[in-house]
């Protein structure tokens, strides 16, 4: 009877049916009947016939809708199984087996359905798009474990499968219909469908979600949004979630999960609308209205974030760049009044959050920390936090450092059901960012260098050995005062325990960063220097907490080669860090010849630089290095004093020691006369340099040598050091030679009476035949014997090249002092005391002066030679002393007296076997009386005695045998 009377208030005589008719298509509909031919009706024909009752009897739209779903089911489970037949899937949805005429009949629902959306949206609308959007999940949820269906994580090819088959883009379409419908006036209906079904079905149901947020994105993310802080206000969930559960948040707001989903999938697309979105939320939640959806917007968006990473690094840069001042005096505000609980459950997840934040973590730590620091009283007004605010943030630092230490030291080992430990994304961002965090942390800004410093250690350790060995070179290398060096070292002892090869492995990096580009010279210096003063650190345990010294030093000694390349850098800062570091590191016991060579060479250059440039403190370290090499081995003693002589005895190095500069238009002990004058004829001069340049014949020929009619260009001014630093120059490296030859005995300071301590014969003897090889290379050690004096005739060219020699270069006089020494190794100078003593003969046999004081530098000459011999014991007492009377003397005397020297060298020879070692006194000597009577060697010395009887009678008993 209510069947009838619906029928009599329908509308049914609009569509040209009876009432009796459509009563019974009402009968056939429910029983499934044909009432002509009473045959079961087919599908087809059952579907048309709820068609009909859905467009004339609004009542029966539940029961009619309800069939249909079984009809697209159908028709869903035949395209199914047409995906096995070949040429089955079509996309055009074109009579296939098994679903004959379905494809009209889902045609006609859509146009029912879309015919009452459009008349009247506002009552249809919600209806019909529960209904859809229920009816895809559901058939989505069912087919989801068949073979033909693709897995739920292959979206893009269920998105594909999906919207192939007729039935489900009708559906599609149908919802689309709606939610455009309502988008201007009250979408949440559609979009609460949506979140229900996503809550039911997911992730079966996510192809969905991800087609209509293409569709429709600012409207889906907003009213998602939306619709998603409603029910977390509903449940009961505007408190905030335990930060170590928060996926209870999904159990106790069932579209939580849903939300979360949702904005997922549509985040590869949209974003930037997904992040405009969120943050409009956060900035209207800060309002001066305190309902509670406002109230719990944060706490909402924070569970959001805690459960979608994504959702976390789309936001968090932006979220705290907003963070000014006043936000933060909003926020706290805010949420003054929440209870002890809940404030610590929101401190908590914020502290969770910053632990899973990726992109953005450095910047979330800078901020912490700027926020966090103590008031300045030059801070700018407007832009001071309060206290309380300061105080949180310190708080939040405390705890984010005690649960990062938890996340770092309780992690799972790896299993077979967890291959790798649980990642921290907060220390997988900073692990990019150690050389900020390593700038930030020797700021030494009160509490600002503790957090950085204890978060380096916990990233070292969560990172492995590489973080802590980038971390500690990096602090090694901008570390500029004691305080800041000790920050490295407190570092490597909270990790040396966890990390047995960190050192060496630091030790490696900061060797390759030595050798690169990536530093500046200016660090790269620095870091030497650090190396060096924690390789030579002595301090107390409270002042150095976890002592390296000798560990480093062992460390750096296996790259003493790799160090010492960097002794020839033009940069004097450079190099002379690398000097001081390698003086300071122990060398490698074995070292090969050609790297002990190359150490030598650097050394040596470095350290007469150094004295070049008046440094002190590098020629000392230089000299410090080259005294630990000699005492390698007896190759390495030789050849560092070879190399020593050699590059000191050098031309260009002979202004050092107060010597002739090249360029100097004279120099000491060479008369002005000697340099060329003015007189010379210009003509000639250029005439010579033609015939060397051809110009051929260009207007812009340049003779270098002067200007026609102007005379010679005038001598460049070439000055070297004062007579006090060439004192001390000498000084310098006469005592770097008797370091390196007397095991490490430093030379007596200069003074009156000077007393050089015994010299190693070895290291003499290596003196000596640099000495020869440097000034006659062409002469060979064995040519000891003392020639006759008609010998001297045929190396006149040699004796006078090495009197040149002697005469420019001050040091060569020191040094051969210091060969006689280590008796015998005077006796393998002979040839250039053969030389000089030629040449001194020679000059006063033909000076015509009255006093030997008018040639000042043979004078000094002959006196230095004939003492340096009788030191060498090369000459008896009694001759060696003859250098005492030579300024009272006349040239041709001294003459007489050094013909008598060289007739004694000539019968008895420099021979070396003549010496006997004195066990006693530890050194050699020779006896003179094997040699036979030298009275006749003294015949020449008494007469010119009793001749200068007035003046040198007081003398007489200086010569006496």
């Amino acid at each position: 009877m209510a069947a009838a009377a619906a029928l009599e208030g329908s509308a049914s005589h609009r569509a040209g049916i009876s009432s009796q008719e459509l009563l019974q298509e009402m009968k056939a509909f429910i029983s499934g009947i044909d009432p002509v031919r009473g045959h079961k009706l087919s599908v087809k024909d059952h579907a048309r016939c709820g068609i009909l009752l859905l467009r004339n009897l609004p009542p029966a739209r539940g029961a009619v809708l309800e069939y249909l779903r079984g009809v697209f089911d159908e028709y869903v489970s035949s395209y199914i199984l047409d995906l096995n037949h070949e040429g089955g899937m079509g996309g055009g949805g074109g009579p296939l087996l098994g679903r004959p005429g379905l494809d009209d009949v889902t045609q006609e629902i859509q146009s029912v359905l879309s015919e009452f959306v459009h008349s009247n949206p506002r009552a249809w609308a919600p209806l019909v798009s529960a209904w859809s959007i229920d009816l895809m999940g559901q058939l989505s949820s069912k087919y989801s474990g068949r073979h033909q269906v693709p897995h739920a994580s292959s979206l893009n090819e269920l998105l594909q499968l999906w919207m192939s088959c007729k039935a489900t883009r009708v559906l599609m379409d149908i919802y689309t219909q709606c939610l455009s419908s309502m988008i201007s006036s009250c979408p949440d209906a559609c979009v609460d469908a949506l979140l229900d079904t996503s809550v039911q079905h997911s992730p079966h149901f996510d192809w969905v979600v991800a087609h209509i947020g293409s569709s429709f994105p600012n409207t889906i993310i907003s009213r998602v949004l939306s619709c998603g802080l409603k029910d977390f206000c509903m449940h009961g969930a505007s408190s905030v979630v335990d930060p170590l559960f928060p996926t209870l948040a999904d159990k106790r707001v069932p579209k939580m999960a849903s939300v979360v989903g949702i904005l997922g999938h549509l985040a590869t697309r949209h974003s930037a609308s997904i992040k405009q979105e969120l943050l409009l939320m956060f900035q209207q939640s800060l309002g001066s209205a305190r309902d509670p959806q406002q109230l719990a917007t944060v706490p909402f968006l924070l569970q959001l974030a805690a459960m979608s990473p994504m959702l976390l690094s789309t936001v968090s840069g932006e979220l705290i760049d907003s963070l000014k001042p006043p936000v933060l005096d909003q926020l706290h505000q805010h949420f003054a009044g929440l209870g002890r609980d809940d404030a610590e459950n929101l401190v908590g997840l914020v502290v969770h959050l910053i632990c899973q934040t990726g992109p953005g973590a450095y910047r979330i730590l800078q901020f912490l920390v700027n926020t966090a620091m103590p008031a300045s009283v030059i801070t700018t007004p407007g832009l001071a936090v309060r206290e309380s605010v300061r105080d949180a943030c310190h708080r939040i630092i405390q705890l984010l450092l005690l649960n990062l230490q938890k996340l770092v030291y309780n992690r799972p080992s790896a299993s077979l059901c967890e291959p790798q430990p649980r990642a921290i994304p907060f220390f997988d961002e900073l692990k990019g960012r150690v050389r900020d965090l390593c700038l930030e942390t020797l700021r030494l800004e009160r509490k600002r260098h503790l957090w950085q410093h204890q978060l380096l250690g916990l990233l070292s350790v969560y990172c492995g050995e590489s973080c802590a060995t980038e971390a500690l070179s990096h602090l090694l290398a901008l570390a500029c005062t004691p305080e800041e060096l000790a920050l490295p070292v407190q570092l490597y002892g909270g990790l040396a325990a966890s990390m047995p090869g960190l050192l060496p492995a630091t030790v490696r990096r900061c060797v390759a960063r030595l050798h690169s580009s990536s530093l500046p010279e200016a660090q790269t210096a620095r870091l030497m220097v650090n190396l060096a003063t924690l390789v030579q650190w002595e301090g107390p345990e409270e002042e150095l907490p976890s002592p390296i010294g000798a560990r480093l030093a062992q460390a750096l000694s296996w790259h003493a080669r790799d160090l010492g390349q960097l002794l020839p850098r033009s940069d004097p800062r450079v190099s002379e860090a690398a000097a001081l570091l390698l003086s300071a590191v122990p060398l490698p016991p074995a070292l090969s010849p050609a790297q002990l060579a190359g150490l030598v060479r650097s050394a040596v250059g470095q350290f007469l630089l150094a004295l070049r440039r008046g440094r002190e403190a590098a020629a000392s370290d230089c000299g410090r290095l080259l005294t630990r090499l000699s005492a390698v081995s007896a190759a390495a003693l030789r050849a560092v004093l070879q190399q020593l002589v050699r590059s000191a005895t050098h031309s260009g190095s002979a202004g050092l020691f107060g010597g002739w500069v090249p360029g100097a238009a004279w120099a000491p002990g060479i008369p002005p006369a000697s340099s060329p004058s003015g007189g010379d004829a210009l003509l000639d001069v250029n005439r010579k340099f033609g015939t060397a340049v051809n110009f051929s014949g260009s207007i812009w020929a340049v003779f270098h040598a002067g200007v026609i009619g102007r005379g010679l260009k005038p001598a460049s001014a070439v000055t070297g050091p004062g007579p006090q630093e060439a004192a001390h120059n000498l000084y310098q490296l006469l005592s770097l030679v008797v370091r390196c030859g007397s095991g490490g005995r430093p030379l007596a300071e200069p003074g009156p009476g000077l007393s050089h301590p015994p010299i190693n014969p070895e290291a003499a003897k290596a003196v000596a035949v640099a000495l020869v090889e440097g000034l006659c290379p062409d002469v060979t050690n064995s040519e000891l014997a003392w020639p006759p004096e008609d010998h001297a005739r045929n190396t006149v060219e040699r004796d006078l090249q090495i009197r040149n020699r002697f005469e420019e270069n001050p040091l060569l006089f020191p040094l051969l002092q210091l060969v006689a020494l280590g008796r015998p190794a005077l006796c393998y100078c002979s040839v250039l005391l053969r030389g000089l003593l030629a040449t001194l003969m020679a000059h006063w046999d033909a000076s015509r002066h009255s006093l030997t004081a008018s040639s000042p530098w043979q004078l000094q000459a002959s006196c230095s030679l004939v003492s340096c011999m009788g030191q060498g014991q090369l000459l008896p007492p009694v001759l060696s002393n003859m250098h005492e009377i030579f300024h009272l003397l006349t040239p041709f005397e001294v003459h007489l007296l050094l013909l008598t020297v060289w007739e004694y060298m000539k019968d008895n020879g420099p021979l070396p076997q003549k010496f006997t070692f004195d066990p006693e006194q530890g050194q050699f000597y020779r006896d003179f009386a094997r040699d036979g009577d030298i009275s006749k060697y003294l015949n020449v010395l008494h007469s010119i005695l009793h001749k200068n009887i007035d003046r040198l009678g007081h003398l007489c008993g200086r010569f006496q045998v």
